[in-house]
This record gives structure tokens, C-alpha cells and sequence, in this order.
């Protein structure tokens, strides 16, 4: 039965050696084979001076040791240096049986030798114990190809599932998880490097009341484009925003003073009113309205992560307590 599948490339000077080695092997089943006269044929018949890396893809090469010109332990050096040829089968071919002559040989990367004239039965079975090598390696190979493939697959999932872990799934911005991840290395960062870290707590008012007059569906809606306009207001790649639980949102703004705490609370408020929601259960506008809670710190090594939570909370129960759409932060820096 032709073997198809497998090819072979001989390399001798001899025109009679490789008729005889081609017309033993196509006897024995094989139809692939090539054929070169003198290494420097072979490696352009291999494609290793080709610019586009077109190779010959060959399974096993049987080359001679000794030719004119580029002899064949030179011509294998070529050959393993490339990648694509790293795991092919080499078997030098020579009459000779020096010592040194064959060390050289596998440390250029000779997997055997034999000295010819070679016994038919013994190159047979030589030949193709190493075509089932190489058969075991490109396995190897293909099962390590679909391995890696299948992990880049799984490491895309988990990486698109740990981004779905961090959003909120009403209003499409980070949720709680994502908050407290990220404000606790942002805290950790502007104390090592003593900076600035603003916190603003953000809360629709009378949202109850706007669910119980014109109900959830319209409140789930008023949510997103609440959320949303407000992380359109937040200009810098390094300013976030997440939905704190409910109607409250948290944005930290880091190498933000109190100042530019203040400027960009205004932007938020701004943003939300641009939006013009009706809300007719609110005592204090005709539309929706936020309170905000504003505490900027630099932390120092005795200060807690808390503390600046605890700062803004409390400045937003005071937005809330002196009459709502409005903000409130501490008239004096917090201590650091």
C-alpha cells in the first residue's frame, strides 16, 4: 500500500546511490520522495534560503557525510537551525565510521547514522522507526497546539467572566466588588506616593418616590441613564464610578484636591440635570435631582481606608439633611 503521507528527502553526490536508495523505498510503498546531489541543492530544495519561509515538508532526511562543496555535517548544521526542521528525523549516510566524524554529527542534531552500503532490511526498519517518531512528535505537537488553543480560550472566558464579575448588571458600570477592589488600591497608591484621593458618594433623591409614582421599569431606566451620564461627565481615564448599592453611586477620583473634588462634583450634578427627568414626587425640583458627599485626604500610614469612606458618607447625610440636591464636604482638610 503506497504510503502518501510520508516524505522523504535523500541528499547524496552519488546519482547512482539515489537511484538505488528511490527505487528501494518506492518499492517498499513510498511515493514521496525528493531527491538532491549536493547540499547546497538541498537546502534550496528545503526552502531555507526562501523569503517567504517556504519550506519543503519533509519527514525524514537521509543525508550523506561526505559530498563536494558543503559537506553534509555543515548542511545539517543549516538545516536544524530553523525552527521548522527542529524536529525532523536526520540520518547521516557515510562509508566512513570515524569517531569524530559521528560526534559531530549528533551534536548538529543527527538522530543515527548508517554506513552503506546499507542492508535493505535494517534501512527499512531503521526508516521507519523514525517515521513513526516523527509521526509521535507532530501528534505531540498538534495535542500541545489544541491544548494551548483551548487555554487561551478558557483564559479569554475567565477573563470576560472576572470583567462581568465587576459590573453592575442594570446600569452597566462597576458594581460594589469593583468599587472596593479598586478604591482600596487607589488608596494604597496615593499613600505610598502621597498624593491627593477624593471619594464622592452620590444619591438620587427621593428615588422611592419616583419607583412608587412611575414605577420600577421607569425607575430600573432612570438608574442607567443616571449612572451613564455621569460616567460621561468623568473626563480622566484614571477617574471611576460604580453603583454603591441601590440609588447610590461612589466615584473616586484620584490626584484629586479638594478643589478639583468640588469642579468635578458640580460636572456631575450638571450632567444629571441636563438629563431633565421628570419627577414630580420631589419636594425640592420638578425634575430628578442628586446629593452628593465630597472628602478628599492625602492618606498617611496611621489613616484607614475607612476614614475617607466614613468622610464622604457623612458629608452626604449632611447634603441630604440640609435639604437635598446639593453637595457637602468637610470645610477643613481631613487629617493626614
Amino acid at each position: 500500500m503506497p504510503i502518501k503521507a510520508k516524505s522523504i528527502l535523500l541528499v547524496d553526490d552519488s546519482p547512482e546511490i539515489l537511484e538505488s536508495l528511490g527505487a528501494f523505498f518506492e518499492g517498499e510503498g513510498f511515493e514521496n520522495i525528493h531527491y538532491a546531489t549536493s547540499a547546497e541543492q538541498a537546502i534550496k530544495l528545503l526552502g531555507l534560503n526562501s523569503p517567504d519561509n517556504d519550506f519543503l515538508d519533509v519527514d525524514l532526511i537521509l543525508l550523506d557525510v561526505v559530498m563536494p562543496g558543503m559537506d553534509g555535517i555543515e548542511a545539517l548544521r543549516c538545516i536544524k537551525k530553523h525552527e521548522h526542521f527542529k524536529d525532523v528525523p536526520v540520518v547521516m549516510v557515510t562509508k566512513r565510521s570515524e569517531i569524530e566524524v559521528l560526534q559531530k554529527a549528533f551534536a548538529a542534531g543527527a538522530i543515527d547514522y548508517i554506513v552503506k552500503p546499507a542492508k535493505e532490511a535494517e534501512l527499512l526498519a531503521r526508516v521507519r522507526s523514525f517515521m513513526r517518531l516523527k509521526e509521535e512528535i507532530d501528534q505531540r505537537k498538534a495535542r500541545e497546539t489544541e491544548l494551548i488553543a483551548v487555554t487561551n480560550k478558557l483564559t479569554r472566558a475567565n477573563a470576560i467572566l472576572q470583567r462581568l464579575s465587576y459590573i453592575d448588571s442594570l446600569t452597566g458600570i462597576g458594581n460594589r466588588r469593583y468599587f472596593d477592589e479598586l478604591f482600596r488600591k487607589e488608596w494604597g497608591r496615593a499613600r505610598r506616593e502621597v498624593r491627593d484621593l477624593a471619594l464622592v458618594i452620590v444619591d438620587i433623591d427621593f428615588f422611592k418616590a419616583y419607583n412608587d409614582l412611575y414605577g420600577h421599569l421607569a425607575g430600573d431606566e432612570c438608574l442607567r441613564q443616571v449612572a451613564q451620564a455621569m460616567a460621561d461627565a468623568l473626563k480622566r481615564p484614571v477617574d471611576f464610578i460604580a453603583r454603591f448599592g441601590g440609588e447610590e453611586f461612589a466615584v473616586v477620583l484620584p490626584q484629586t484636591d479638594q478643589s478639583g473634588m468640588i469642579h468635578i462634583a458640580e460636572e456631575l450634578m450638571a450632567a444629571v440635570a441636563a438629563l431633565a427627568i421628570p419627577h414630580k414626587g420631589s419636594p425640592v425640583s420638578d425634575i430628578l435631582t442628586i446629593s452628593l458627599g465630597l472628602a478628599s485626604m492625602v492618606p498617611a500610614l496611621d489613616d484607614q481606608v475607612d476614614d475617607l469612606l466614613a468622610a464622604a458618607d457623612t458629608a452626604l447625610y449632611m447634603a441630604k439633611n440640609n435639604g437635598r440636591n446639593r453637595m457637602e464636604y468637610p470645610t477643613v482638610p481631613l487629617p493626614s
